[in-house]
């Protein structure tokens, strides 16, 4: 467990930026960070921790753009994003994180306010992550950006965060800045283990957190949890099954539980917890500065300036994305008095554990497995995970061929649970694969 100061955060980050400088690093530059929680023992990834959270801030405050890559990814998984990103430095071993944030040269000129936030990766439908960027709202912009986190949960210098998810996901890393920035502290346990939290509850007496619902199952099960300290939970990701969302607000307490729907791509709703009492299932209302709309089920957003990206490298995407000042990433929903439902499931959209995983991008690793003539990759509903990654497919490769595939070629969380072989896959009149048919399990063959 490492408690990173605010005092230690500037410091840290000011000597990140010159140690990024001394590398030769300019405004404008990529940096691809492997964030250090699946690679390290919990103490020293606790540790590591509080270096990555520093070394992002002083790039972004120097105008350099973080490019978190998840340490699960496969060799070849990371090797796409730092050739995509066209990162000049990849920061993956302890001795380089150490060396970036202690003292060294002269820093370069550093922003109040960090210019925009890091570039993470995301897949949707076309197969390859491509990157987020949000640099481009410049140094004016930058404060409403980020006081927009702050002033939405009204983070303090009195709060204190526990970190639960690993810092290379949208929202962790922004929290934990967001509570730094305001003079607060982060409390770091390394890789998510559920006694290691309930630790420091009891021993750090944190007044935040942001979970996805795999760690309130996890917490839960845990026995003799000991009664919650915060002034304020929030959770998204995933859906939460409505027994664990009541279990969450009794232990709580349910004005101290938000939920808020959002992307990678930027926020949607916040939902308190006695509104969702009152309407179950919503995910809340637009999030201040930003209406809501539905357009043929999709649910787009109109977002404030300093809310705009755009996909790195990809116009194409990018323009597709927006219509003048809103976006959508193509979820499903529904309004009832200004209370956003989500409907239905995205089949371009698996959501296990919290993390999405897209089928574009499983199925074009998938198909190249000798063998394989067709496949589809969908979720199923999982009691612990949401849901889980499941592939059919048409061919002559047996089920473990692919799975062998997989191993070699995707990260753990995007692998294959389940590896149907069938004698064809379901298509509708268009010559579409039907994945919901297959996720039912209508087409399922021992």
């Amino acid at each position: 467990m490492f408690v990173l100061t605010a005092e230690e955060y500037r410091s840290r980050s000011a000597n990140a930026a010159a140690g990024l400088r001394a590398r030769g690093l300019r405004e404008g530059d990529r940096v691809a960070i492997v964030t250090p929680e699946h690679h390290f023992p919990a103490a020293q990834s606790a540790q590591l921790q509080a270096r990555v959270i520093a070394l992002v801030a002083g790039a972004l405050r120097s105008g350099v753009v973080p490019v978190p890559v998840n340490p699960l990814l496969t060799p070849a998984e990371r090797a796409h994003i730092v050739s995509d990103s066209q990162s000049a430095l990849v920061v993956s071993e302890a001795e380089e994180f150490v060396a970036l944030t202690e003292p060294g040269g002269p820093a370069p000129e550093l922003a109040d306010w960090p210019l925009g936030r890091p570039m993470h990766y995301t897949s949707g439908t076309t197969g390859r992550p491509k990157g987020v960027y949000t640099q481009d709202i410049g140094q004016g912009l930058s404060e409403p950006l980020w006081r927009d986190e702050i002033d939405q949960w009204d983070f303090t210098a009195a709060d204190v965060t526990l970190v639960h998810g690993p810092l290379c996901h949208a929202a962790p890393m922004r929290y934990a800045m967001a509570v730094l920035q305001m003079g607060g502290r982060a409390v770091l346990p390394g890789e998510f283990d559920a006694g290691r939290i309930a630790e420091a509850l009891r021993v750090h007496r944190p007044t935040h957190a942001f979970l996805v619902p795999s760690h309130l199952q996890r917490l839960f099960a845990l026995p003799g949890l000991p009664p919650s300290p915060y002034r304020l939970i929030t959770h998204a990701g995933a859906a939460c099954p409505p027994t664990l969302k009541r279990q969450v607000h009794e232990w709580a307490g349910v004005e101290h539980v938000w939920e808020f729907y959002g992307s990678t791509e930027g926020q949607f709703t916040v939902c308190a917890g006695r509104e969702w009492e009152l309407r179950p299932g919503t995910v809340g209302r637009a999030r201040r500065g930003r209406t809501l709309q539905i357009r043929q089920g999709v649910i787009w957003c109109h977002a404030p300036e300093f809310a705009r990206f755009t996909y790195w490298r990809d116009p194409q995407k990018t323009a597709a994305a927006w219509d003048g000042d809103a976006f959508s990433v193509g979820d499903l929903g529904r309004l009832d008095d200004g209370y956003l439902f989500l409907e239905g499931r995205r089949e371009d959209l698996i959501i296990t554990g919290g993390v999405n995983v897209y089928p574009a991008e499983v199925e074009a690793v998938l198909l190249e497995c000798p063998g394989v003539e067709e496949v589809a990759v969908f979720g199923r509903d999982d009691e612990q995970w949401g849901q889980r990654v499941c592939a059919a497919f048409a061919g002559s490769a047996a089920p473990e061929d692919l799975q062998h595939w997989a191993r070699q070629r995707l990260a753990a969380f995007k692998r294959p649970k389940e590896v149907q072989r069938l004698p064809e896959l379901p298509h509708n009149a268009s010559g579409k694969i039907e994945r919901l048919l297959l996720e039912g399990g209508n087409h399922a063959h021992p």
